[in-house]
């Protein structure tokens, strides 16, 4: 991955030791879109999620709503 904030490269894991094992890698038609299949150890989310992607957007309250629970305490894994 690169990081932006830091402007280097980083492996995933690299602080929480949450790695992604890659199974597949494939490219779309134009070869201009990667598809990485994966599957992760404990959680992707420095949030302490599963995945980044835990909020839903309900459009009959118009409001994000955070689905599913967290399975790491990010306090303890992340130093500040």
């Amino acid at each position: 991955f690169f990081s932006r904030s830091r402007n280097k490269l980083w492996l995933k894991g690299e602080s929480s030791g949450h790695v992604q094992h890659v199974k597949a890698i494939h490219i779309d038609c134009d070869a201009d879109t990667v598809l990485i299949r994966a599957t992760q150890s404990v959680a992707a989310c420095h949030t302490g999620y599963k995945s980044c992607f835990y909020r839903r957007w309900r459009p009959e309250t118009q409001e994000w709503v955070e689905e599913g629970e967290k399975v790491f305490d990010p306090s303890e894994v992340y130093s500040q």
